[in-house]
């Protein structure tokens, strides 16, 4: 009997898969790129509720930066995880009630999308926390990552091993293709 080729596994599939439940690089921009969370105590608000709702959705964040007009994240979900996109849903639905009711701007649009790339080369993967860690510096924000308050590289250059943190900083990202003109 001659196998189905359409059930055939794919013969370039990474070898390396990365979880089985997935790890994602995730990029969401505001409405039509306006700073609203400009001020510490709205970047705060955003770091916050990404934390929380992501935790409560069972996807373990692995890196993050939150920013005035955009922000990104890698999380890798479990067996326990909730859908990706009802949490994405859930974090641009309370940030925004959260900020409008802060601004007196009810009903306000607050953001515009969001981009999901499920990461299953490890070298992807790498280069994408790499990215996450060093967008600030990208953006001219900051010289050092770890120096940006509301992104994961000072969690991550304090948890981890310096040979690690070496490692992850040498993945190139310039070849990277991430929705980041903000």
């Amino acid at each position: 009997m001659t196998p189905d080729p359409l059930k055939l596994p794919w013969p370039h599939a990474p070898i390396h898969k990365l979880t089985e439940h997935g790890v994602y690089m995730i990029t969401a921009g505001t409405f039509k790129k306006l700073p609203l969370f400009a001020r510490p105590d709205r970047l705060d608000l955003l770091e916050r509720k990404l934390l929380e709702i992501a935790s409560q959705h069972a996807w373990q964040i692995e890196a993050w930066a939150v920013f005035a007009n955009h922000y990104h994240f890698v999380a890798r979900g479990c067996p326990a995880s909730a859908a990706l996109r009802g949490m994405i849903s859930r974090l641009h639905a309370e940030s925004a009630r959260e900020l409008n009711r802060l601004d007196l701007k009810e009903g306000r649009r607050v953001w515009f999308n969001f981009w999901d790339t499920k990461l299953t080369y490890e070298k992807s993967y790498l280069a994408r926390l790499n990215y996450v860690h060093q967008n600030a510096v990208k953006h001219g924000l900051v010289s050092a990552a770890h120096q940006y308050r509301w992104c994961s590289a000072a969690w991550f250059e304090r948890v981890t091993t310096p040979a690690r943190v070496q490692t992850i900083y040498s993945f190139k990202t310039d070849r990277l293709e991430v929705p980041d003109d903000f």
